[in-house]
This record gives structure tokens, sequence and C-alpha cells, in this order.
């Protein structure tokens, strides 16, 4: 018989214990749980106990833990899990993650090539037919960048929350790049063609470093841990194991089987925070951009650069890129309330307070709304980073508590379920605004 040892991430090789340690603890843990033991691939495992798995990851680890409690930030196994596992099969099971993130972005990346050509043709004598390629190309765009983002975000559902926390945070930090260079590019360049060709040209180096970065990343040890296939393991009682500590009894080295996550299952573990994030978003995008570019300086009449030019792109764009950013690098901190707290919920419903603020504002033009309750440019900045603040911090919470609530080996399909509860929010909060305006 062969003994594996499953490597151990760089960020727990401090705790490493000796080599005598090691082969103790690894030979009680295969004799339990792998594969070899308990037939081949089959949904059997030996029964232990919480107390006892928590005993023998101390003393795998050289260190003293304690009995856990349950809590949100943890997953919890359990037997009937299995069979649906076996039986559902959930989207993210049809085409590996390695096959949809790089096709996603070799897809994104020829449109953008495509696009990039284009803007130096001249295209006034076929204007029907640019029209039609170009709508043509943003479907395509839309569909593969939304299957990008759900695989890399199904993809750090694995990892600990910190990874799924910084990737959250980076894409805050391309809108408020975005809208850096849009207000850069608005004081200071003069053909509007040099201008969408250099945004173009960037958009393409950066999306060719992402696919060798990609390619990079199976190389790194702390990635290849936690990308490992994960076998599910039973555990008898309510007490449950943190998914960010690693796991080595559930890690199947080299294991080919493909674990079908249940979809059904998923859903309805997800069902508090999938409100949250759909409402969330909801309100997020009945608000911006349709009603926030509307909104105009009280002293416009003045012609300022800054009531005219520039108000609309700092005050909107820029302001509300930068406080979700700064709302979804907090929870890298604090990280309240909890997943099973009432308290985020109440805070999600709490936004709704917002629409009528925004409305009442300097919006024009007014049809049926005449009112303009705050008559001042203050609080249209005051609303703005309100709501940038609270979408990046309570949807931050609620997308990286999703992954961590259900199996390890879950947590690609949770993760990429949540992104569909984003999608959700954003498609109907979208639809609402083109009503919300012809209410005004």
């Amino acid at each position: 018989m062969t003994f594996v040892i499953p490597p151990i991430p760089p960020t727990e090789l401090q705790a490493a214990p000796s080599e005598l340690t090691k082969k103790h603890c690894l030979r009680s843990c295969w004799t339990t749980h792998h594969p070899a033991c308990r037939g081949p691939r089959t949904a059997t495992t030996v029964p232990i106990s919480s107390s006892s798995a928590w005993a023998s990851a101390a003393y795998c680890h050289g260190t003293s833990l304690s009995r856990p409690r349950s809590t949100g930030y943890s997953n919890s196994t359990t037997a009937p899990a299995q069979p649906l596992g076996r039986s559902l099969r959930a989207p993210t099971s049809w085409v590996p993650i390695r096959v949809r993130v790089l096709a996603s972005l070799t897809v994104m990346l020829a449109i953008f090539m495509v696009m990039t050509v284009l803007v130096k043709v001249d295209t006034s004598s076929w204007t029907h037919s640019f029209f039609t390629i170009t709508i043509v190309c943003m479907v395509i765009l839309s569909g593969t960048a939304t299957i990008f983002n759900s695989s890399v975000f199904g993809m750090t559902g694995s990892f600990p929350m910190r990874n799924s926390q910084a990737l959250i945070s980076g894409g805050a930090m391309g809108g408020t790049v975005s809208a850096v260079a849009s207000l850069v590019d608005l004081a200071v360049a003069s053909d509007v063609t040099d201008s969408t060709l250099a945004f173009f040209l960037t958009a393409d180096i950066f999306l060719a470093l992402c696919i060798g970065l990609y390619l990079l990343l199976p190389r790194l040890d702390y990635a290849r841990y936690y990308m490992k296939p994960v076998w599910p393991t039973v555990f008898s009682g309510e007490e449950q194991l943190p998914q960010d500590s690693p796991n080595p009894t559930s890690v199947a080295p080299g294991s080919s089987d493909p674990q079908t996550p249940p979809l059904g299952p998923i859903l309805k573990k997800t069902t508090g925070l999938g409100f949250c994030i759909v409402y969330l978003f909801f309100i997020s995008s009945l608000i911006f951009p349709a009603i926030c570019t509307n909104i105009e300086s009280l002293s416009k009449g003045s012609g300022s650069p800054w009531s005219t030019k520039f108000f609309v792109p700092l005050t909107t764009f820029l302001l509300y890129n930068f406080a979700d950013l700064c709302g979804r690098q907090i929870t890298a901190w604090i990280q309240v309330p909890g997943p099973r707290s009432k308290v985020l919920p109440g805070l999600v419903l709490l936004r709704t307070c917002l629409v009528p603020l925004f409305v009442f504002c300097n919006y024009q033009p007014r049809v049926h709304l005449h009112t303009v309750a705050f008559q001042s440019d203050v609080y249209p900045v005051l609303f703005t980073s309100l709501l940038g603040l609270s979408n990046g911090y309570l949807s931050t919470l609620a997308l990286i508590y999703g992954p961590k609530i259900v199996p390890r080996e879950l947590a690609e399909a949770t993760g990429v379920v949540m992104t569909f509860y984003v999608c959700l929010g954003l498609v109907l909060g979208s639809a609402c605004s083109a009503l919300l305006v012809h209410l005004i």
C-alpha cells in the first residue's frame, strides 16, 4: 500500500508537525477515509465522530484544537446529500473550469481585437452592417464575460474567503480605474478616434495578460492545493469543519471522478443569501446609472466646467465606483453581520429608502414629479457615496459567505449559483429602471 501525503499550502507550513507525527496521523486518516479502504468510487465512508475528526486534525498539525461550534462560515456535510450529489447534475460539471475560463477569455480577446481594428475603419458607407456587427459582438461579449466571471468566482469558492474577497474587490477596482481613465480622456483628449483606440488596445493587453496568468496559476503550490478534487466526507453530529482549514482526509489527489454537485440543495441552502444578493443589485441597478446620470447640478446655468462637463462623471461614475471599492475592501477586516444573521437582510431591505432620495434630487427632465426636495449638489454626492458603499460591503459579504455554508466539494458550484443571483438582480433592476424613469 502506498501512502500519499497531501501537500500543505504555504500558509500552513509554519504549523507542520514532525515526520513521526505525520506518519501516525496519516495512517489513522488513511484507514478511515481513503478511497482504497472504502471501495472504489463509492459514496460510503467509515463514519467517525466530529470530536474524533478534530482531534485527528489537531494531532496532524501539532496543535490543540477545541471542539468547534457550528458557525455560518463553516461547511456541513450530511449523509443524505451524497446520493443527491450522485443523481443530480449541475451545469458546472458539463465543461471543465479550465476550458470555460480559457475559452471565454479567448473569445473576449478575439472580439476586442476585431473592435480595435474597426476603430480605424471608415464605416460611413455601411453603417447598418456596422451596427449589426457591433450588437452581435456585444451579445457574445456579454455571454462570455458572464461565463468567465461565474467560473472564476466558482473556482475561488474552494479557496479561503480572503481570496474571494480580493476577487470581488478587483472588480470594483476595474470600475474605478475605468472612471479615472474616462475623466482623463474627457479632460485632455482631442481626437475621439485616438482615445477609443487607446481604450481598446488597453483591453487587448489586459485580456492577453489574464490568459497568461491563468495558465501560470496551476504552477503555484498554494493554488494547486485548493484546486484539488474533493471527496465527500461524512461527519456525524452537527459540528462543522471550517472550509478555510485544510482537510487532508477529504482531498483525493489525482482523482478523476467528476463529483457532480446537487443543484437543488445548493439553491435551498443559499436562499437567504441569494435574496440579499438579488435585492442588493436590483436596487443598485435601479438607481445606477439610469437615475444618477440624469441628476444635474443646480448651478448648471453658471457654465462652469464642474457643473456641466465634469459633474456627472465625478459625482456618478467615479464616486460610485470608488465608494463601491471601499465597501468591498472593508470586508477584508470586518465581516459582520454573519451569514445567518437577520441583520443582513434587514440592511439590504433598508437600501430601498435610497430610491426616493435619488428621485427627489435634481433629476431632469421631470414630467410627473415636479418637486425637487434636495436643493444642493451635496445631496447627490452623499447619496451616491452611500449607495456605492452599501452595495460594495453588503454584496461582498453575501457573495463570500455563499461558498462557505456548503460542503467544500460544492463550493465551486455554489460560487456559480451566487453569480447567477448577481445577474438576476442586475437584469431585474435594469428592466425596472426604464419604468422608474418614465414615472418621474
